[in-house]
């Protein structure tokens, strides 16, 4: 498990001013760069599941999804389904709220009983996860704290039940956590992205820190910083998908993919359906 900085540099209270200094150290405007990267949910959408029915019945979890895609019906593909999922619902649930924190100092904590799985649209890449409202917004340490205690607290349903690795399940916690830094990944100065990013995940009491590294990359001549996982989530078993631009386990087929991709949108708010 990952301690949190006590050094008064890098106070949790800090955090949404640290990451301002470095956006300004590239004229970026934070408010501008964080309010672009916020995205609000589709609340009008039908909730098949509460993510609080599936941490207490996770069987309902398999079953929709078996019916949602028959084909996945082998095991080793419903375990990667299973996968995308939870990475679908960190990067469309988890990482919203870090930008929030980031871009007004407070943020609510994720309430499973607000979180939804919206019905398969098909042809679609719009997350299936949604929170319908939010709680009392809560600073800096505090929100640290809470989400810190639901990562873990959610760890033993999606490991043990649904079978996602390890690997998987922290790095996909990572890149969420990383949202802010992911906003520009390829606009300020790589190396500082890469360590302000790497301190901030050893904030949280989990083991996100363990799974993701913050790398400066060059492509072409594109200086950027790329969070790289170190467990794959299995995307590449699902029929018509390929290698994320985040996996560090398919190393050369991930460059590869990230090279040629006509995608814009910054590797770590990737959806699992792209």
């Amino acid at each position: 498990m990952a301690a949190a900085e006590t050094q008064t540099e890098s106070a949790p209270r800090c955090w949404p001013e640290r990451y301002r200094q470095l956006l300004s150290a590239s004229q970026l405007d934070a408010n501008e760069v964080l309010g672009q990267a916020l995205r609000a949910p589709n609340l009008e959408r039908p909730a098949l599941l509460s993510l609080r029915q599936c941490l207490e019945q996770p069987d309902l979890l398999k079953r929709q999804l078996l019916a949602d895609y028959p084909e996945m019906s082998e095991p080793q593909q419903l375990r990667a389904a299973l996968s995308v999922a939870h990475q679908d619902l960190s990067l469309s649930v988890i990482a919203p709220l870090i930008i929030t924190l980031f871009l007004r100092g407070e943020a609510g904590v994720p309430d499973p009983g607000r979180i939804f799985l919206a019905p398969a649209n098909e042809g679609s890449s719009v997350s299936r996860w949604f929170q319908a409202g939010q709680g009392e917004a809560v600073g800096v340490e505090p929100f640290i704290t809470h989400l810190s205690t639901a990562m873990n607290d959610w760890y033993p349903t999606f490991r043990k039940s649904l079978g996602v690795s390890p690997g998987a399940y922290w790095s996909s916690v990572g890149l969420a956590l990383g949202a802010p830094f992911s906003a520009v990944w390829n606009l300020a100065v790589p190396r500082d992205i890469c360590t302000l990013a790497g301190e901030w995940l050893e904030q949280f009491w989990c083991d996100a820190n363990r799974y993701i590294d913050w790398i400066p990359a060059e492509f072409g001549d594109q200086a950027c910083a790329l969070p790289q996982r170190k467990g794959c989530c299995l995307k590449y078993l699902l029929p018509g998908n390929g290698y994320c631009g985040t996996c560090g386990i398919h190393r050369k087929q991930r460059l590869s993919a990230l090279r040629q991709s006509p995608h814009s949108q910054p590797p770590g708010q990737w959806r699992p359906q792209e």
